[in-house]
């Protein structure tokens, strides 16, 4: 009895001992920040950012190519105009020089071209598509919707001083559905729906302007919406008269009249009383209602009538779209493709009325039941019974903001065979976010095929096992790795355990990075192999920053040996550098990769400024250095760069510009 309770006193003594152990092992809980510290923490990121964009805006000066120099004024006075309104707009004045000297040589260079005159380098002297040409048009769209973020006047001032001379760009052209619209109205329109939600009004008298001149800007739907907001009497007026001048054209001949009706129809009427269009009264909940019910009907009908007037094809085939090719009548401009016909254009235009319509067959039993059945006729004729072009618009429908692993399955039930795989096995992804791996096993079994299954299927283990992760030892999963057969694979489920685990056992989060180092701690032979550094790099970011510095640093110095040999093979094999320089905004594999490591550095700057500073000066070329502390700067501030403006999506039942700021 007494070695009874020797034995049990000692099993309760370690017992205590392990737990007082475990409980040294796992750190202590940390106080949140008081608001005080945060402050503090905000006003010195934001000390370190304007001095760090000090030193980019002094660096730039020795760039010698413009194109690098005006992109870094654009983003330089972007992030300063909060703390130095006058010097940001110094450098927007600065960028738009630059960018009117490169639209002047063009012209030149232009000129020399048509007058037969050839240079060596195979770029000065192209036509209207060249790289030079482009370069500046690509400048400009960052310049002006830069500065529409803050100043809309200033916006459209630099519209204005920045305008390429005329032989530097296409005439729009009404026959050849290739040149529907001239890059600098395409630009004008972007413009005015980026400054609708800065200075509704501002934006209303351009887009009144912009209508008395004929033109019909696909963003005038957000310019009304938003002047709701502030004047709906305005706002209104606006509307009634935008709708009264698309009835006066001619949809037929008129396909950006056309574009904008169907933009306006697919909201819907605006309900009775409304202040603002946040509620649609459709299942195309994306699109304003800016109409009243009224005009709206009275729209509908005339885009009905017109969409009517399309023929079904009687000697060829219809494209997916409803179109017809085009038959010669003599060749383009520059002895491009023939144009089309007047017949031929205003066929084509009816059959894109025809097919933006199958979006709102709802709308027009409810509002025009009347033509209802024309329309559905009509529709037959050209798609069947079987009618894939309405189901693609429902689909398209269903898919906007982000839908819900049940949205994303009806959406892949309705769609077009084509499209059915991806949206089963985008369902199946979302299932898994959501954390239903059975419904996700489901859909997969139903729906996909093959290799397709067996990606989800995956996943789907490997989200499983992340969860049982957290009471598993490191040997337990080093025999699950030891299962799988790809670098990539054993990383994937490396990351999704540390994810799982990160916040409940920080101890065997490291051990489990620790292990995905492993994989990467080598020479990168392919950008997958960086991005796969980069990816353990962000994941020891918020639990041990010293780590990620030291799985970024290999990196940069490998990327170092790759820019000295592009700049060696410039010309020959990469168009990287010009002049000597590296372009700071490419489309190829490097600078997307240094772009990267200056995202992932600007991760780390939040929270260890100094080092990813001195990281970011291991590289030994000007460009990247920039490039990476701008990234850096932008992140401190929290400020993202100007994407690219709105795409226009041309042909079928997509007829229609998505402007959304």
């Amino acid at each position: 009895m007494k070695k009874l309770t020797i034995l049990t006193l000692t099993l309760a003594l370690f017992c205590f001992s392990a737990s007082r152990l475990l409980a040294q092992e796992q750190p202590a809980a940390q106080p949140e920040p008081s608001a005080e510290e945060l402050e503090k923490q905000k006003a010195e990121r934001e000390k370190n950012a304007y001095r760090l964009l000090d030193q980019i805006i002094d660096e730039s000066q020795s760039l010698r190519l413009p194109e690098n120099r005006v992109r870094i004024q654009v983003n330089a006075a972007d992030l300063l105009w909060d703390q130095n309104q006058g010097r940001a707009r110094s450098l927007f004045a600065s960028a738009a020089e630059g960018i009117a000297e490169l639209n002047r040589t063009q012209a030149a260079n232009n000129n020399r071209r048509n007058q037969g005159v050839v240079d060596a380098d195979g770029f000065a002297f192209q036509g209207n598509n060249g790289p030079p040409n482009m370069r500046a048009f690509q400048l400009r769209q960052e310049l002006v919707l830069t500065a529409a973020r803050h100043d809309a006047a200033l916006a459209y001032q630099l519209l204005a001083s920045t305008k390429p001379p005329a032989n530097t760009q296409p005439a729009a052209n009404a026959r050849d559905p290739r040149v529907q619209m001239t890059s600098e109205d395409n630009l004008e329109q972007q413009l005015l729906g980026r400054i609708a939600s800065l200075d509704p009004k501002f934006a209303a008298q351009n887009a009144d302007q912009m209508i008395d001149k004929g033109q019909f800007p696909a963003t005038v739907t957000d310019v009304i919406n938003q002047l709701y907001k502030q004047d709906a009497d305005a706002a209104q007026k606006l509307a009634d008269k935008t709708v009264k001048k698309i009835q006066a054209a001619n949809l037929l001949t008129k396909s950006d009249a056309g574009t904008l009706a169907q933009t306006l129809l697919r909201g819907g009427p605006r309900p009775t009383g409304e202040s603002n269009s946040s509620t649609a009264t459709t299942q195309t909940q994306r699109w304003s209602a800016v109409l009243g019910q009224s005009v709206y009907v009275d729209l509908l009908s005339t885009v009905v009538d017109a969409a009517l007037k399309a023929t079904p094809a009687t000697q060829t085939s219809i494209r997916g779209n409803g179109s017809l090719p085009m038959t010669r009548v003599g060749a383009g401009p520059n002895n491009g493709p023939p144009q089309m016909t007047d017949a031929q254009t205003e066929q084509m235009n009816a059959r894109r009325l025809l097919a933006g319509l199958q979006q709102t067959l709802p709308l027009i039993d409810q509002y025009l039941p009347s033509k209802a059945a024309l329309v559905r006729q009509k529709i037959a004729e050209f798609y069947g019974t079987n009618n894939s072009g309405a189901n693609m618009a429902q689909t398209f429908s269903a898919l906007q903001g982000n839908p819900t692993t049940d949205a994303l399955v009806q959406a892949a039930a309705t769609a077009p065979p084509q499209m059915q795989s991806r949206l089963y096995q985008q369902a199946a992804f979302k299932a898994i976010e959501e954390g239903d791996t059975e419904r996700a096993r489901q859909i997969a079994n139903d729906h996909l095929q093959s290799n397709v299954r067996d990606t989800v299927m995956q996943r789907i283990d490997f989200r499983e096992l992340a969860k049982k992760a957290e009471g598993a030892r490191l040997d337990e999963i080093r025999q699950s790795l030891a299962r799988l057969q790809t670098d990539n694979e054993k990383i994937d489920l490396l990351l999704q355990i540390a994810s799982e685990i990160q916040k409940t056992n920080p101890k065997l989060t490291i051990q489990v990075l620790d292990e995905a180092r492993q994989f990467v701690n080598r020479r990168a032979t392919n950008y997958q192999n960086f991005e796969q550094q980069l990816r353990v790099a962000h994941a020891f970011a918020d639990v041990d920053a010293a780590r990620a510095f030291e799985v970024l640093e290999p990196g940069i110095m490998q990327l170092n040996e790759l820019l000295q040999a592009a700049s060696v093979l410039s010309g020959f094999e990469i168009n990287m550098f010009r002049d000597g320089e590296m372009a700071i905004q490419g489309g190829n594999g490097l600078t997307a990769t240094l772009n990267r490591y200056g995202q992932e550095l600007a991760v780390l700057a939040k929270t260890d400024f100094e080092r990813s500073e001195t990281l970011t000066g291991r590289f030994q070329f000007t460009e990247p250095r920039i490039m990476t502390r701008l990234a850096i700067v932008q992140g401190l501030l929290n400020v993202k760069p100007v994407s690219g403006g709105p795409r226009i999506i041309t042909g079928g039942f997509s007829e229609t510009v998505v402007t959304r700021p």
